[in-house]
């Protein structure tokens, strides 16, 4: 059983369906969950004068403060299971399998959207880079779609 399930998120309502499996799983497993949000990495802020108005280690403090929040708030939804946070820069595909490696994952839970064809091929898959990249277990789930 899981013991260490890394999360990543990327802000979309269709990752973060992931969150209620990985509580019943966490529960039952006795498992630590981490959050893990990956945001491009910043770039100096200009004005329209072309000024300075944030430099780029303040714009990542901004964007690691806002993403710290944004898991905090999903972290709620884990109630009863201990949780942590990780925010990282660059590129997601990348950087998930980095903390994975970093944190000893024993599970990567990622939401997949199921796209095939050219959608796949145009848009790219990180799900997919994760699954066949990770020396780790990773889970990949597929929410129902709703039926309007």
């Amino acid at each position: 059983m899981a013991k260490r399930i890394l999360v990543p998120l990327d802000q979309s309502a269709l990752a973060e369906s992931v969150i209620p499996v990985v509580a019943d799983a966490a529960r039952g497993s006795a498992a630590t969950v981490r959050l893990l949000h990956v945001a491009p990495m910043p770039q100096n802020r200009v004005n329209d004068e072309g000024r300075v108005v944030a430099y780029t280690d303040q714009e990542m403090a901004r964007l690691e403060a806002e993403a710290l929040d944004y898991l905090r708030a999903l972290g709620l939804g884990l109630a009863g299971v201990p949780v942590e946070y990780a925010v990282r820069f660059g590129e997601p595909k990348q950087e998930i399998l980095l903390e994975a490696e970093a944190w000893d994952a024993d599970l990567i839970a990622v939401t997949t959207a199921g796209r095939s064809g050219l959608s796949r091929t145009v848009l790219g898959s990180v799900a997919e880079h994760v699954f066949k990249k990770s020396d780790f277990p990773v889970m990949l789930f597929h929410p129902r779609r709703s039926r309007d």
